[in-house]
């Protein structure tokens, strides 16, 4: 009954178009009402406890990360590295847009940076090469989606805090899924090459090759650095996020000097209000998990869905529409917070592998990013190319249906992402 008010209550809410977060807690405010727990202090106090956690600080460092990464000259670096990798290729800028998206990926952790800080730059040099416009930002979108995958994750973090798992593993798990996916939309890209007879190329050979790699190589080691020291222990996921804010400083004010002290005041406050809107998303979602856990409601679904969890592989198919389905009308954090708590006793009954469900869970609803009519990966591509969303969604399909069919691949054989991250833990 309490399962039904909840998802009744909350699309009818995200219908009349009020910000998610504030819906969020609408709908536990009606929650606690419904289940006669209604007191405002009792609200704040979830709400609060929800915030307070010693692993989700990583978020802001992330986010101020990237802001100067962004703002540094980092991105336009990965993209002249792409070049010299990739741009001898037909159809070269293509190849530089995915590239480049897969190593800014390792530095921001979140689909939307990478959209907005390479779409504004990679979008007019792809027209002006005379590439389609609508596909051209649609690949940088779909490349995007590398990001949610790639460490350092925000949305994987976000969901270890969530249910308990351990973040050095799930980053260690998303490298491989992650650069898979960038070589499919390489290969989605070869033959629109192919089909629209593009013979584009950016040769940059002999010293401003070797200039241009050196110059890469302080935002390429960002990564590295990150996923080491998490995996061997040196800093945990948090103290991680800080390093990478550091480290981002120093590079873009000290070793590439585009950074001004000027512009430090707008980045912190561009950080600081994107990670007001996360943490608001997780405290609010938080209170709606700790309702439902207090209405039962995990063990009514798990009661309901029983007979499936001696059906483990056709359990993994439900769950994964039910994520699909979700993924068209909601935001991949509010998901994680408010379904991860619900899905996860019927995964562990069922004997799933609670890492694997995990990446899958992560993988699905970043495909969401770009599914009408709530893909916000689609709308900032649309802001950034100044483009009606009818042309983008055209353009941006192939990729779409190419990045599902690797989702489906994972479903059905599990080790193209168990397989990667047991070689690389040494196990």
């Amino acid at each position: 009954m309490e399962i039904f008010i909840f998802i009744g209550s909350l699309f009818a809410l995200l219908i009349t178009g009020i910000p998610v977060a504030i819906v969020l807690m609408l709908c536990a405010a009606i929650m606690f009402y419904v289940i006669d727990l209604w007191d405002p202090l009792l609200l704040a106090q979830q709400m609060l406890q929800g915030a307070d956690s010693f692993i989700l600080t990583a978020v802001p460092f992330f986010m101020l990360a990237g802001e100067i990464m962004k703002e540094g000259g980092i991105s336009n670096r990965l993209i002249s590295f792409g070049q010299v990798l990739v741009g001898r290729f037909n159809g070269g800028m293509g190849y530089v847009a995915i590239l480049a998206s897969m190593l800014f990926a390792g530095l921001s952790g979140a689909a939307i940076a990478d959209v907005a800080a390479l779409g504004a730059v990679l979008i007019p040099m792809m027209v002006k090469c005379g590439y389609n416009k609508p596909r051209s930002t649609g690949l940088i979108c779909a490349s995007a989606l590398t990001a949610p995958i790639i460490p350092p994750s925000i949305p994987l973090i976000i969901l270890g805090v969530t249910v308990n798992l351990s973040i050095g593993r799930l980053f260690i798990m998303g490298i491989a899924p992650g650069i898979c996916l960038g070589l499919i939309l390489m290969l989605v890209w070869y033959f629109v090459v192919k089909r629209d007879k593009y013979n584009d190329r950016v040769v940059i050979t002999g010293p401003e090759a070797l200039r241009t790699f050196f110059s890469a190589i302080p935002a390429l080691m960002l990564p590295i650095i990150i996923i080491v020291g998490i995996r061997f222990g040196i800093f945990t996921p948090t103290e991680g996020g800080a390093v990478a804010a550091v480290y981002a400083f120093v590079v873009a004010f000290f070793i590439h000097r585009e950074l001004k002290l000027k512009e430090c005041p707008r980045i912190f406050f561009n950080a600081v209000r994107t990670s007001a809107v996360v943490m608001f998303l997780v405290s609010t979602a938080y209170t709606i998990g700790w309702l439902i856990t207090m209405a039962q409601v995990p063990d009514q679904i798990v009661g309901l869905l029983e007979p499936l969890v001696e059906k483990p592989f056709l359990l993994l198919i439900i769950l994964n529409v039910v994520l699909v389905g979700l993924g068209m009308v909601m935001d991949i954090t509010p998901i994680i917070l408010i379904f991860a708590p619900v899905f996860y006793p019927l995964v562990n009954a069922a004997g799933i592998d609670p890492y694997y469900f995990a990446l899958l869970m992560v993988l699905n609803l970043s495909i969401g990013l770009l599914t009408p009519p709530m893909g916000s990966v689609l709308f900032v591509g649309c802001s950034v190319a100044k483009m009606p969303i009818t042309k983008l969604v055209a353009g941006v399909f192939p990729f779409l249906i190419a990045e599902m069919s690797y989702l489906a691949l994972c479903i059905f054989f599990p080790a193209i992402l168990t397989a990667p991250a047991e070689w690389m833990a040494g196990n």
